[in-house]
C-alpha cells in the first residue's frame, strides 16, 4: 500500500503551521508565566500591603543542605514597558551590579543572546579590587513579551568551592504605572566556603543580621535571622535595591544617571541598619574608582 505524498498546497500549508507554533511557543509560555506572576501578586497582596518594609515589599530566605536562596517580591511605581527596557542587556545589568558595594568591575563580552558578564568582586573598602575574584555570568533574556519579562544571570563556578550562582528576575504589568517584580539569588557551597562563612560569621559578621524575624525576645523586641541566611538576605535586598536606583535615573539625561544610581542606592542601603557598612563619601570615592 503506498502514502501518497501531500501536494505543494500541503505542504506550504504545514509549514506555515510549523512557523506559526515555533512563534507561538515563546508567547504562549510568556502569557503563562505573566499570570502566573499576577497570581502570586494577587496571593501576597495583604502581605504587601502590611509589610514590614512599609512599602510593598516582601523578603524570604531558604537554606538548604548547601544551597542558599534570597527571593524579593515588590510593587514598583515604574510602568512595564520603561523597566522592562531598561533590565534588557548586559551593559544595562553591569550598570545596576557595580551599585553593589563589593562588585568592582564589570564587563561585557559577546553579544545577546549569549553575553557575559565578568564581575570582578572583593571587599567593601578595596577601590582597586586587588584582592578581588572574577565570576562570570552568562546573561539572557529567557522571554520577553508586552507585558512580561524574565532575565536569568548564571554562574557554574565562584570563589572558594561555591557554584551555581543563579541570579533571576521577572516582571509582570499591573497598570499603566506600576509593575510586579520577583527577584531571586541562589548559589551553592561547599566545605572551603562553609568554613570559610563559619569563620566570618564568627568574627566580624557575628553581629550582622538579616531581615527575616524568627523570634521574640523577652522584651518583645524581634529577633532577626543570622547566620548564612542572613548573608543571602542582605545580598538579595542589595540586588533589589539596586534595580530601583537603575530605574529610578532614567527620568535623567544618560550623563547623570550613574551619579543619581550611586546615591540612591546608597541612601536606600541607609534606611536599613543591617545594610550599613560604611560612610556616603567612603562609598562614593570607592565606587569613582570602579570602572564600566
Amino acid at each position: 500500500m503506498s502514502l501518497r505524498q501531500p501536494s505543494s498546497t500541503m505542504r506550504r500549508v504545514l509549514l506555515r503551521c510549523a512557523i506559526a507554533c515555533a512563534l507561538a511557543s515563546p508567547a504562549l509560555a510568556a502569557a503563562q508565566d505573566a499570570a502566573a506572576l499576577r497570581a502570586r501578586h494577587d496571593t501576597l497582596r495583604s502581605s504587601l500591603a502590611s509589610s514590614p518594609f512599609q512599602r510593598p515589599l516582601l523578603l524570604e530566605s531558604s537554606e538548604a543542605a548547601d544551597e542558599l536562596k534570597g527571593e524579593v517580591y515588590a510593587v514598583v511605581a515604574h510602568p512595564f514597558a520603561a523597566a522592562s527596557a531598561a533590565l534588557q542587556g548586559g551593559e544595562q545589568w553591569c550598570e545596576l551590579l557595580t551599585l553593589h558595594l563589593n562588585v568592582k568591575r564589570c564587563t561585557v563580552s559577546g553579544k545577546a543572546p549569549a553575553e557575559t558578564l565578568g564581575l570582578v568582586m572583593g571587599s567593601k573598602f578595596d577601590a582597586a579590587g586587588d584582592d578581588a575574584y572574577r565570576v562570570d555570568f552568562a546573561c539572557r533574556v529567557a522571554l520577553a513579551s508586552r507585558d512580561y519579562l524574565r532575565v536569568q544571570l548564571d554562574a557554574p563556578s565562584g570563589p572558594m568551592n561555591t557554584r551555581d550562582y543563579r541570579l533571576m528576575l521577572e516582571a509582570t504589568a499591573l497598570d499603566g504605572t506600576r509593575s510586579f517584580i520577583h527577584l531571586s539569588y541562589a548559589y551553592a557551597y561547599g566545605t572551603t566556603a562553609k568554613l570559610a562563612t563559619q569563620a566570618y560569621l564568627s568574627t566580624l559578621g557575628r553581629s550582622k543580621v538579616g531581615f527575616s524575624v524568627v523570634d521574640r525576645g523577652k522584651d518583645g523586641e524581634p529577633v532577626r535571622v543570622k547566620g548564612v541566611r542572613g548573608v543571602a538576605e542582605r545580598n538579595t535586598m542589595r540586588y533589589f535595591l539596586a534595580i530601583e536606583a537603575h530605574l529610578a535615573a532614567l527620568a535623567l539625561p544618560p550623563a547623570e544617571r550613574r551619579d543619581k544610581r550611586l546615591r540612591d542606592w546608597f541612601d536606600a542601603t541607609e534606611r536599613y541598619p543591617q545594610l550599613r557598612e560604611m560612610t556616603r563619601d567612603e562609598y562614593l570615592a570607592m565606587k569613582a574608582g570602579v570602572s564600566r
